[in-house]
C-alpha cells in the first residue's frame, strides 16, 4: 500500500513489521522520531515488544546484547555521538555474533557540535564487524531493515547490521513509500530462531576471555562470516524482489554507467542528486555515470572493479574524512582498482550538512577532467 510518510516513521513501521521483541532505546537527534514512534506502537498494543527506556546509548546497546543473547529479536537506533558512545559495545556485539539490527541516522560528529548530516559516524565504526548498508531514499531505508534481519539471522552469518540513512535529508523528509503488509513480511522474514541462547538448563557463555592462542581465530571467523554476507545479500535481496517487487540483490548499482567515461562513486541520499545532475549532463552530451554503493561492509571490491572496468576516470564523493589520510570510500576504491589505468580522484564533500547541489556535482566533473582531485570540495574561499 502506498503511503506518504516521514522517513523516520516509515522506518519505524518497517521495524514494527519485523516483530522485534525487545527495543532498548535512547533519544538523540535526528533518530528520535523512530524510537518515539515505536514507543507509541508498544503503548497502543500495535507491537508486542518490551520497550526499555535506558539512561544512555551505551546502555541501549548493552541491553540489546542481553536480549539477543537470551534469544529475542532485538532492535535499536542511534546517531553521531550516541554511536560513538556505543563504540565499545559495537565490538562486543559483533564478537559475540549477535544478529542485532540498528538504524543509523547519519550525522556529523563533534567537535564542533553539528546536528547535520554526513556519514562520519558509521564510517568510524567500519572496522567493528557490523554489516553496513546505506539507503538512497526512504523506500530503500524501509526495505533494508527487513532485508537486514533476514541476512543477520541466517545461521551462516549471525552478525549485526547498521542500516544507514542520511539524517534530516531522509529521516525528516516526507516521501511516498510502498508499505508491505504484516502478512507479506511474515512470509519473507521467518520468526527468529536463535542459533544458541542463554538458558539455565543448558548453560553457555558469550564473549569469554580469549588467550593469544585463540583470539586470532575468533577474528578470522568474524571475517569469514562478513565475507559470506555478499552471497547472503544476493540471495535474500533477490528473494525480497520476488516477494515485494524491489530487487536488492546487488551490492552496488549502476546508473547511466554502461558507456560512461567518467563515473561517480557515492552512497546514501547524495546518489539522488547525482542522478539528476547526470541526466542534465547526459543531455549536454557528457558521458557521465554513477556507481552507488549499497553495501559498504563487506566491501564489494570485485563487483566495483567489474562495474568500473571500462571507465577512464572515477570521482569519489566522500561524506567523511579519515583525518590524516583521505575519505574512506576513496581509499577502498583505489584499493579495488589497484593496477588498473583508471584515474581515481577523491572529493571530501558535504561535511557537517553542507549542501551539495547539482551544480557542485557538475563542477566536480570539471575538476576530474582536469586531473584535480583528492581535495576538500567547497571550502570557504578564505581557506583556499
Amino acid at each position: 500500500m502506498k503511503e506518504i510518510l516521514e522517513g523516520s516513521h516509515a522506518i519505524a513501521e518497517s521495524v514494527r513489521l519485523c516483530r522485534p521483541q525487545v527495543i532498548p532505546a535512547y533519544p538523540i537527534t535526528p533518530q528520535t522520531h523512530i524510537v518515539e514512534a515505536l514507543a507509541e506502537m508498544v503503548a497502543d498494543c500495535r507491537l508486542k515488544a518490551e520497550y526499555i527506556c535506558v539512561e544512555s546509548e551505551f546502555s541501549a546497546l548493552s541491553a540489546c546484547i542481553g536480549a539477543s543473547a537470551a534469544g529475542s529479536r532485538t532492535y535499536s537506533a542511534t546517531t553521531s555521538q550516541g554511536l560513538a558512545l556505543m563504540f565499545e559495545v559495537c565490538f562486543n556485539v559483533a564478537g559475540m555474533r549477535l544478529p542485532i539490527v540498528m538504524s543509523i541516522a547519519n550525522r556529523a560528529l563533534s567537535a564542533p557540535l553539528s546536528i547535520w548530516n554526513d556519514q562520519q559516524d558509521s564510517i568510524a565504526l567500519r572496522d567493528s564487524g557490523w554489516i553496513q548498508l546505506y539507503a538512497e531514499d526512504n523506500q530503500e531505508a524501509l526495505d533494508l531493515h527487513i532485508l537486514a534481519y533476514r541476512i543477520c539471522e541466517d545461521h551462516e552469518i549471525l552478525l549485526p547490521a547498521f542500516v544507514c540513512f542520511d539524517g534530516f535529508i531522509l529521516s525528516h523528509t516526507y516521501e511516498p513509500v510502498e508499505m508491505p503488509t504484516q502478512e507479506e513480511v511474515d512470509a519473507y522474514l521467518p520468526a527468529f530462531t536463535p542459533y544458541q541462547r542463554l538458558d539455565t538448563k543448558d548453560p553457555i557463555s558469550f564473549g569469554m576471555y580469549a588467550t593469544p592462542d585463540y583470539y586470532m581465530e575468533f577474528r578470522y571467523e568474524n571475517q569469514r562470516a562478513l565475507l559470506r554476507v555478499k552471497e547472503a545479500l544476493q540471495k535474500y535481496g533477490a528473494l525480497f524482489g520476488e516477494h515485494f517487487g524491489r530487487d536488492y540483490s546487488a551490492l552496488v548499482e549502476g546508473y547511466q554507467l554502461d558507456d560512461a567515461e567518467i563515473a561517480f562513486v557515492a552512497m546514501g541520499s547524495i546518489c539522488g542528486t547525482t542522478k539528476d545532475a547526470i541526466d542534465e549532463m547526459r543531455a549536454e552530451g557528457r558521458k557521465v555515470g554513477l556507481l552507488k554503493i549499497r553495501c559498504f561492509r563487506p566491501f564489494p571490491s570485485d563487483e566495483i572493479a567489474s562495474a568500473l572496468s571500462h571507465v577512464k576516470t572515477v570521482a569519489v564523493l566522500d561524506k567523511n574524512i579519515s583525518l590524516g589520510s583521505k575519505g574512506a570510500i576513496g581509499l577502498e576504491i583505489k584499493d579495488a582498482l589497484y593496477g588498473s589505468s583508471i584515474d581515481v580522484y577523491d572529493y571530501i564533500i558535504g561535511l557537517g550538512g553542507r549542501d551539495i547541489r547539482k551544480k557542485d556535482i557538475k563542477a566536480i566533473v570539471d575538476l576530474a577532467e582536469k586531473g584535480s582531485g583528492d581535495m576538500f570540495y567547497g571550502l570557504r574561499e578564505e581557506l583556499l
